[in-house]
């Protein structure tokens, strides 16, 4: 039994919590809820976390700067925190080291899950949502802002071009698999 097994312990005895990250319109909600169900574990939402002033800026079609993240990146790993020990998913973009890095600062055990695809089909993902403060014109920031986790990085890359229950299924089978 490896450690995603449902609450099952890690090998050093605590679940973990995965952060299912990559740009938008990658289906980090849906992926991140599919896998939560998969796991048995509670799942957030980082849009959640966002303050109105940065989902207004963002629906203006402005990207988000770095001091705009910095509260939502807290709430978000102190969250993460709360649940150690449990395990949970949160979808959140993460895009970069130093925001992957202000996570751990809170929950140094997270696991990412990156989500990747092709931009063609993920920017056609983007322009197919309805009702999401996301504009397809922040696309190319968010590719812009990428940066992929690195090797010292514990991360699962899936790529998202299946189906979202086979993308799901095949993370959860990565993250069960034994380190």
């Amino acid at each position: 039994m490896s450690e995603f097994e449902g609450n099952a312990p890690g090998a050093d005895g605590t679940a973990r919590v995965v952060v299912v990250m990559g740009v938008s319109g990658t289906g980090k909600t849906t992926i991140g809820r599919l896998v939560a169900e998969k796991l048995g574990v509670e799942y957030a939402d980082a849009d959640d976390f966002h303050p109105p002033a940065n989902i207004a800026k963002m629906s203006g079609g402005t990207p988000l700067d770095d001091t705009d993240r910095a509260p939502w990146l807290d709430a978000i790993g102190r969250w993460a925190a709360e649940r150690s020990g449990r395990g949970a998913v949160v979808s959140c973009s993460a895009l970069k080291r130093a925001y992957r890095d202000r996570l751990r600062s809170h929950a140094p055990d997270i696991v990412l899950l990156h989500l990747t695809g092709d931009r063609r089909l993920i920017t056609e993902r983007q322009a197919e949502r309805k009702g999401h403060f996301m504009p397809r014109s922040l696309i190319d920031s968010q590719f812009a802002t990428l940066e992929a986790p690195g090797p010292d990085e514990r991360v699962v890359t899936v790529d998202v071009a299946p189906e979202p229950e086979q993308v799901a299924a095949t993370a959860v089978d990565l993250l069960r698999a034994p380190e």
